[in-house]
């Protein structure tokens, strides 16, 4: 604690950015699709789900951080793979990030075309193609910027998403129906677990943190559990007014949100139906999505120019933003429900990439020493099976199985 009192200001001014940038990826689209899939289950047994899947991802995120302190420089996932488990560590791990990061980035831009068509009278609706591009079209000068760009702007987005959910917490309480936290319903649990392990999957950003914090661990290791523990807090918080709010069944309820494919806060804004908490909560789904969506691209613009030596002039950095861009917004523009398709594609991405692969490098650790005992090699195969089993839930959600 007395080395902490005296880190120096900037230090501390990247600790609170780091924290803010975990959160920020963190508490993205998966929190405006969490009440519709996890819902189904009940409040309690969902908020039971979320505490188990923060763990998981915190363990998985200090094995993260331990390799990463491995390397000098930049560094980024894939090298780390390669390093730890060799070519085939190497090539699923290229895979399943490009997929992961374009799912991702994927549904932000999908859940943004619907909150601009649910908030704007028809008559001013721009054309579909504009809403599409248009998250792209902004963000990717920022992108351009780098970390340090990011990291201030993010805070800026930040600050927007605590003061509207904040506004939220205050409004909806009186329009909520406690009956509604008492419904348990554990037999869809499975269509709640892909979703829950992607909404903790903050770790793709790790790497970039290592380098902007001069491979600090400690500071590493206070970002993480600082930035998790807010979003774990402000999930826990959002599931308690959605579905105080919204009920299982009916014409706005769970089930329709679900099959709709639309985020929750349009459904809260119809149930209620009051302008201010319309404003709010469109805010709040604005606000989050694009905090995640700052997170997620920056970490895979710095992921392809790593992964493909690209020089860091204005060409290679343009490049790198087309490689970011460009491949999401096909599957965008080819899908109509890319919101939920793309959330349950990222699902089985996570387990492996930021579950699995991270667990195994971590068995192949030496320092520190309590990666050595038997316990801790225990408690790794222990998640190394928890992903598989959430690998094997997205299949069967795929194919039918759980809708």
């Amino acid at each position: 604690m007395t080395k902490l009192v005296k880190t120096h200001p900037t230090t501390l001014s990247k600790i609170l950015g780091g924290s803010l940038l975990v959160a920020g990826t963190t508490i993205g689209v998966s929190l405006l699709a969490l009440p519709a899939t996890t819902g189904l289950t009940g409040f309690f047994p969902s908020v039971g789900l979320f505490i188990f899947f923060w763990l998981i991802m915190l363990l998985s995120g200090f094995f993260f951080i331990e390799v990463s302190l491995l390397f000098k420089g930049q560094t980024n996932l894939i090298s780390m793979a390669q390093k730890m488990l060799g070519s085939w560590g190497k090539i699923i791990s290229w895979i399943v990030y490009l997929l992961l990061c374009y799912s991702l980035i994927a549904a932000y831009i999908s859940s943004i075309e619907q909150l601009i068509l649910s908030s704007i009278p028809p008559s001013l609706t721009p054309p579909i193609w504009f809403l599409k591009i248009l998250l792209p079209l902004i963000f990717a000068p920022i992108i351009y910027l780098g970390t340090t760009g990011v990291d201030w702007i993010n805070r800026v987005f930040m600050i927007g998403l605590m003061a509207s959910y904040l506004l939220i917490l205050v409004l909806t309480p009186t329009h909520m129906v406690p009956s509604n936290l008492l419904y348990v319903n554990l037999s869809p649990f499975i269509l709640a677990v892909p979703v829950i392990l992607s909404s903790f999957g903050y770790h793709i950003i790790i790497p970039t943190l290592t380098t902007y914090m001069n491979h600090d661990k400690r500071s590493l290791y206070l970002a993480i559990i600082i930035g998790s523990i807010l979003a774990l807090l402000i999930n826990i918080f959002w599931q308690l007014i959605s579905l105080g709010t919204v009920p299982v069944e009916g014409n706005l309820s769970l089930m329709s949100t679900l099959s709709s494919g639309q985020p929750i806060t349009i459904t809260i804004s119809k149930i209620i139906n009051r302008p201010l908490i319309t404003s709010v909560a469109s805010s709040f789904a604005f606000f989050a999505v694009i905090t995640s969506f700052m997170g997620v691209s920056l970490s895979l613009s710095d992921f392809l120019i790593d992964g493909f030596k690209i020089k860091k002039t204005w060409e290679g950095k343009v490049l790198a933003n087309l490689l970011t861009f460009v491949p999401p917004l096909i599957f965008v523009f080819s899908s109509s429900k890319a919101f939920y398709v793309a959330l349950e594609y990222a699902g089985a991405c996570v387990a492996i990439l930021l579950v699995l692969i991270p667990a195994l490098m971590a068995l192949k650790l030496k320092k520190p020493q309590l990666y050595r005992s038997k316990w801790t090699k225990l408690g790794i195969l222990c998640i190394c099976l928890v992903s598989l089993f959430v690998v094997l839930a997205n299949f069967f959600i795929q194919h039918g199985q759980y809708v």
